[in-house]
C-alpha cells in the first residue's frame, strides 16, 4: 500500500494519504531550539534538552497518535462546521476530507482541503533563532461568500521537566501562568515570581516562558487555559470553544495551558488570505515583542525560509548519484543523508520514542555518526570527532555518555567495572574517515585531552585504545567483554571474551600501522603487525567452527555461538566484521557469507542472530527478555545491515550486496508501506524478522546507527567513491546489470563529476580511469590529478587490476 511519493526535486516526502500506519515525523529547527512534528501536525518542541527543555507537551505512546501538537482548526461561521488544517485531531471523513503533507529539510507544509476551503499551513523554525513560524493560508474555492473563524492550538509544558511536569502534579499545577499582554501577544510563565526577582535568569534554568503572536488579522479571542479552550469533557477532536464558536479569553492561573489565538478571515470566492503564529520562548515583553517587530512580517518570513531551504539543500550537495535504482537515489541524494544530519545532531535524545534522558552524546554512538556527516559538514564533523576523542580517558577507555557539561580534562573516569569494550575502537572508523575526506592529516598530529586529565595527540589516542583492549585479554588472548561489547544484551562476565571487539582491534592495529608508516613511525607500525599476528593465532585457534566464526566465549569457559548450540547458533556481527577486518581467509569469508546468506537472511533485512532466544538464562543473554524476532532476540537490527553490504562488495558480490541494500533501504518499502508501517524516508532502529508474527513491522525510526552505516556502505561500497589520504578512490561493487552511474561528489573544496560505465556488466573491477581526458591506469586517483570541476569517467572491466592502495 501506498501513502506518498519521493520529490527529490524539491528534497521532499510528499503524504498523500494522511492515515498513515504509524505516526510519519520530521525535525524542525536545532539543537538549540529543536522541534519533532508529524504528517498529521503532532508533535512537540523543546529547548536544548527533549528531557530537561520540553515547553510543549507531547504523551507518548498515546491514543489517538501524537497528540497534541501544532493545531489551527477552521471553523465555518454561517454553518458551525469545523475541521482542522491537519487531518487529526479532528479527522473529518476521508472521502470528503483531502489533505497533503510536505516533509522537507527541518520544515514540514500541510495543505487541506474541505467544504470549498483550501488551506496550507508551513512549519518552520528560522536558522539561529528560538521561535517557530506557523504560516498559515486560506483559499475560498467555493462560489460564494465565506466566514472562517481560525483557533490554533498547542500545549506547553508545566514545567519544561518532563517528569515534573507530567507525574510531579502536586506541584506542576500551580505554577503556571497565561495572559494577554498586547493588542496580538500572549505571555506564558512558570514560576513568575522568581523572575520578577530575578529577570536576569537564562531561559531553562528556574525561570521558564514562552509566547504567542498573531500577525496578519486581529486577535478577535484567546485563550490560555487549556481546560477553558477545550472543555472539562472536551477532546482536541472537539474543543469546547470551538464547538461553541468562541474563545472566552481565560488566563491560566495554574492548571494546565495552551497557545489559543482567535481570528475571523472573511473571503470572497477564489480569494487567498494569509496569516502566521509565531511561537517562541523566554519572557514575551522582554524579548518575544522584539522578535515580532524584528521578524513579523511576511517578506521576512519568506527570506528566513529561503535561508533556511538554501543551508539544508547545501548539505545535501555533497553527494548526488543518478543510478538504475530510483530507491537508492532517493536515499543518496536526499533521506540518507539528512537522516545522517539530523541523528549526528540530536545523538539518540528527541524523538517520537526516545525522551531524552541520557541528555548528552552516547559515546559508540555518536563516534560511529561522523561516518554519514563528513562529507557534508567536515567542520562539523571535526569539532564532534575532537569532542568525543577528549571523551577517552587515560586508560584508553571511554566516558558512556560526554553530556552537555562535559569538562575535558577535569572529568571522574569511570569505575573499572563501568568501561565497555567497544568504545574507542570506534575512532579506527571515524578517525580515518575524517581525515581522507578533509585532507587534513596533520590532525593526527593535534593535542586533545584526556578526560580525566593529561594530553596526547589524535595519534595517542589511537594508540591508547588499542592498547585499551590489549591489556585486558581473556584466557583466550582475546579482548574482554567488560560490561559490553556492541551488543549490551551478551552478558559474558566481565572477563568473557568477545570476538566482535577481537575483529575491531584487528582493524585499528592495520590501520594505525598505515598511519605510523604514514608518521615515518616505522617501530609504531612494526609494533601493531606484531600485536595483531599475535590476535590473528588466537582468532583461528579459538574462533571458526567450520560454517561461521563463533560469537563470544564467557568468563566460564562457554563458547557462544556454534553449530551444537540450540539458541544464538549464529551471530551475525562476528561473520561480517571477519570480512570487514580481513580477519579471515579468503575461504573462510566465503564460507561465513554463505551461512549468513542461508541463516540470516530474510526478505526485511539480515537478522542478528538466529534461532531465537527462549530458553536461555537472561544473565547470559538479557535480549531474552523481547520477543522472538524483534531487537537483539533474532530482530533485524537495522544498524548492522549496512555492514552486510559492506562485507558483500569487498567479496565483490555486487548481486548480494544490493539484494541486503534493497532488503533494508526504507525507500524501497514505498509501495508497501503496510508491511514496515514506519516512515520510508528514514531508518528505523529495528525490523522484526520472520521469527516473529509481523515480520517487516519497524519501529523507532530516526536517531540510529542505522542511517550512518547504510548511507556510508551505499556511497563508498557500492558506489564506491571513497576518498583516500592522498586520493579518490573509484571502486564500485554493483548488481551485475547496471550499465554505470553518475556521481556529483563535493570533496576537498573540488565539485567532480564522475561517471561510472559497465559495459561487460560485471559486478566489480576498475580497469582504467580518465580524468579530464587523461588515461589514469588505477582505481586511486591521486589529488594533484583533480581540480574544481574535474570530468571522471571510470571504466568497469573483467580485466581490471587491484588498486595499489589500500582502503583506508
Amino acid at each position: 500500500m501506498k501513502y506518498g511519493y519521493f520529490d527529490d526535486d524539491k528534497a521532499e516526502y510528499v503524504i498523500t494519504r494522511p492515515d498513515t500506519p504509524t505516526s510519519w515525523s520530521n525535525y524542525l529547527g536545532s539543537t538549540v531550539y529543536g522541534a519533532v512534528i508529524t504528517n498529521n501536525a503532532g508533535g512537540y518542541g523543546f529547548y536544548k534538552s527533549g528531557a530537561q527543555g520540553r515547553f510543549m507537551r507531547l504523551r507518548f505512546n498515546a491514543v489517538p497518535m501524537d497528540q497534541p501538537g501544532r493545531y489551527f482548526y477552521l471553523r465555518d461561521q454561517e454553518d458551525g462546521d469545523f475541521w482542522s488544517a491537519s487531518w487529526q485531531p479532528v479527522g473529518k471523513p476521508l472521502d470528503q476530507y483531502k489533505s497533503e503533507c510536505r516533509h522537507g529539510t527541518a520544515y514540514t507544509t500541510i495543505t487541506s482541503e474541505y467544504k470549498g476551503i483550501k488551506s496550507e499551513t508551513k512549519y518552520y523554525v528560522p536558522l539561529g533563532q528560538n521561535f517557530e513560524y506557523w504560516r498559515l493560508k486560506v483559499t475560498n474555492t467555493s462560489d460564494k461568500v465565506r466566514k472562517i473563524r481560525v483557533f490554533s492550538y498547542c500545549e506547553f509544558s508545566n514545567q519544561w521537566n518532563t517528569t515534573q511536569d507530567q507525574v510531579n502534579l502536586q506541584y506542576s499545577l500551580f505554577i503556571v501562568k497565561g495572559e494577554k499582554v498586547g493588542d496580538n501577544l500572549l505571555r506564558y510563565s512558570i514560576q513568575d515570581n522568581l523572575y520578577i526577582q530575578h529577570p536576569e535568569y537564562e531561559v531553562g534554568g528556574a525561570y521558564m516562558s514562552e509566547w504567542v503572536a498573531l500577525i496578519g488579522t486581529p486577535m478577535t479571542g484567546f485563550d490560555t487555559s487549556r481546560e477553558a479552550f477545550i472543555g472539562t469533557y472536551g477532546s482536541y477532536e472537539h474543543p469546547k470553544a470551538v464547538v461553541d464558536g468562541a474563545c472566552t479569553n481565560s488566563e491560566a492561573f495554574g492548571d494546565n495551558s495552551c497557545g489559543t489565538v482567535q481570528g475571523d478571515l472573511e473571503l470572497q470566492p477564489g480569494e487567498t488570505k494569509e496569516i502566521m503564529l509565531m511561537l517562541g520562548i523566554d519572557d514575551a515583553l522582554a524579548v518575544g515583542q522584539k522578535i515580532v517587530n524584528e521578524f513579523g512580517t511576511f517578506k521576512r518570513a519568506d527570506e528566513e525560509f529561503e535561508k533556511l531551504v538554501n543551508n539544508w539543500h547545501a548539505k545535501l550537495g555533497s553527494f548526488k548519484a543518478i543510478t538504475p535504482d530510483e530507491d537508492i537515489n532517493h536515499t543518496v541524494n536526499v533521506w540518507g543523508l539528512y537522516n545522517c544530519l539530523i541523528t549526528f545532531a540530536w545523538s539518540r535524545a528527541a524523538s517520537l520514542v526516545y525522551n531524552g534522558e541520557r541528555d548528552g552524546l552516547g559515546y559508540r554512538d555518536s563516534v560511529q555518526d561522523i561516518l554519514g556527516v563528513s562529507a557534508a559538514i567536515p567542520e562539523e564533523a571535526e569539532e564532534r570527532l575532537v569532542r568525543m576523542i577528549s571523551g577517552q580517558c587515560q586508560n584508553g577507555g571511554a566516558v558512556p555518555v560526554i553530556s552537555k557539561d562535559f569538562n575535558a580534562g577535569h572529568e571522574k573516569a569511570p569505575k573499572p567495572e563501568e568501561f565497555r569494550s567497544d568504545d574507542c575502537e570506534w575512532f579506527f572508523n571515524a578517525v580515518p574517515c575524517y581525515v581522507a575526506e578533509s585532507g587534513n592529516f596533520d590532525f593526527y598530529n593535534k593535542v586533545v585531552p584526556y578526560a580525566d586529565g593529561g594530553e596526547a595527540t589524535v595519534y595517542g589516542h589511537l594508540k591508547r585504545a588499542l592498547e585499551f583492549n590489549l591489556e585486558r585479554m581473556g584466557a583466550d588472548g582475546l579482548p574482554c567483554g567488560l560490561l559490553a561489547d556492541w551488543n549490551d544484551c551478551l552478558k559474558l562476565g566481565y572477563h568473557g571474551e568477545s570476538l566482535f571487539v577481537a575483529f575491531q582491534l584487528r582493524l585499528g592495529l592495520t590501520t594505525y600501522a598505515d598511519i605510523s608508516e604514514r608518521l615515518g613511525k616505522k617501530d609504531e607500525a612494526a609494533w601493531a603487525l606484531k600485536e595483531r599476528d599475535t590476535l590473528d593465532a588466537n582468532i583461528q585457534k579459538k574462533c571458526w567452527d567450520g560454517k561461521w566464526f563463533i560469537w563470544a566465549v564467557g568468563e566460564d569457559g562457554t563458547v557462544y555461538g556454534t553449530q551444537t548450540i540450540e539458541e544464538g547458533q549464529i551471530y551475525f556481527n562476528t561473520q561480517v566484521w571477519a570480512v570487514m577486518s580481513s580477519a579471515a581467509t579468503a575461504e573462510q569469508a566465503r564460507i561465513c557469507m554463505e551461512s549468513v546468506k542461508e541463516k540470516l537472511a530474510t526478505p526485511y533485512g539480515l537478522m542478528l542472530c538466529a534461532p531465537p532466544f527462549v530458553k536461555t538464562r537472561s544473565d547470559i543473554m538479557s535480549s531474552v527478555v523481547f520477543l522472538p524476532g524483534i531487537k537483539e532476540n533474532a530482530g533485524i537490527f537495522n544498524h548492522t545491515q549496512g555492514w552486510g553490504v559492506i562485507a558483500e562488495t569487498m567479496l565483490g558480490n555486487g548481486d548480494r550486496a544490493y539484494e541486503y541494500c534493497k532488503a533494508s533501504i526504507p525507500a524501497a518499502y514505498n509501495d508497501k508501506a503496510e508491511i514496515r508501517q514506519s516512515e520510508p524516508y528514514v531508518v528505523g532502529q529495528t525490523t522484526y524478522s520472520t521469527f516473529s508474527k509481523r515480520p517487516g513491522n519497524t519501529r523507532t525510526s530516526w536517531l540510529s546507527g542505522a542511517g550512518t552505516w547504510s548511507y556510508y556502505a551505499i556511497t563508498q561500497y557500492m558506489l564506491g567513491i571513497k576518498p583516500q589520504y592522498d586520493g579518490l578512490l573509484i571502486d564500485p561493487c554493483i548488481k551485475h546489470d547496471w550499465d554505470g552511474f553518475t556521481v556529483e561528489r563535493r570533496w576537498r573544496k573540488m565539485n567532480l563529476h564522475i561517471e561510472v560505465k559497465n559495459p561487460q556488466h560485471i559486478c566489480k573491477g576498475i580497469e582504467y580511469i580518465e580524468v579530464d581526458g587523461k588515461r589514469i591506469d588505477a582505481a586511486v586517483i591521486p589529488v594533484s590529478e583533480l581540480k574544481d570541476g574535474s570530468k571522471i569517467v571510470a571504466y568497469m572491466g573483467k580485466d581490471a587490476k587491484s588498486s595499489p592502495v589500500e582502503r583506508v
